[in-house]
């Protein structure tokens, strides 16, 4: 009886073990392919963002208890534009990472999102090509935006059903503009930037948005 039971329990232990060295393995392995998916990714995103350049050199600030990357690119001797991995927390679906490239005189270039879980078809149009947000700011100096949508009393348009992911892209948007400020050499030090109207809306309607799949 009791060398059976020692039997029974040597074999668990066993099967138990090599269960976990393999989940550990396979923990390994995916680890670094999702690593260097994720660093491709963010390359092809500062490109995307920027002029032409040679290279770039990496910075990181801390705005709202967030961090934030900045790549300050380089033609030469030359800076080029300034590429800010930014973020906020404030999205429908949660986090939402995007990079924002700057020209040298703080004009918006263009914006690529990295990372969202927003409503597929409403809150993940950020992502297309062209669209209502991107349009909204591209080109135009920063700091004569006011990031605010229509809905909130500013200038800027929201995606159609959607106003609580606009609100949040925009916020994420203005946290790299004041990043981009002090990598400039504009401002010593970053002024927080409030999302307290995106995230009131989505702690007001948030039962509601989430019962009813709504993001307005």
């Amino acid at each position: 009886m009791k060398s059976t039971l020692f039997n029974m329990v040597a074999v668990l232990f066993s099967i138990t073990l090599i269960a976990s060295a393999g989940v550990g393995a396979v923990n390994m392995i995916t680890a670094d392919a999702i690593a260097e998916t994720k660093a491709a990714a963010t390359k092809a995103a500062v490109a995307n963002v920027l002029p032409e350049f040679d290279s770039n050199e990496q910075s990181e600030q801390t705005i709202d208890d967030m961090p934030i990357v900045v790549y300050t690119a380089k033609k030469g001797d030359k800076t080029v534009g300034y590429a800010v991995e930014s973020m906020t927390k404030n999205g429908f679906g949660g986090v939402i990472r995007m990079m924002v490239g700057f020209t040298t005189d703080g004009k918006i270039n263009n914006v690529n999102v990295l990372e969202q879980a927003e409503t597929p078809g409403l809150g993940t149009k950020m992502c297309d090509e062209g669209n209502a947000l991107l349009s909204s700011i591209q080109g135009k100096n920063s700091w004569e935006v006011e990031f605010k949508v229509k809905k909130d009393g500013g200038e800027l348009d929201a995606l159609t059903a959607a106003t609580i992911s606009s609100r949040a892209y925009y916020e994420a948007v203005a946290r790299a503009y004041q990043a981009f400020l002090v990598a400039s050499g504009a401002k010593d030090k970053a002024d927080g930037v409030s999302g307290a109207t995106a995230a009131k809306s989505a702690s007001k309607e948030g039962n509601t948005a989430q019962e009813g799949g709504q993001n307005e």
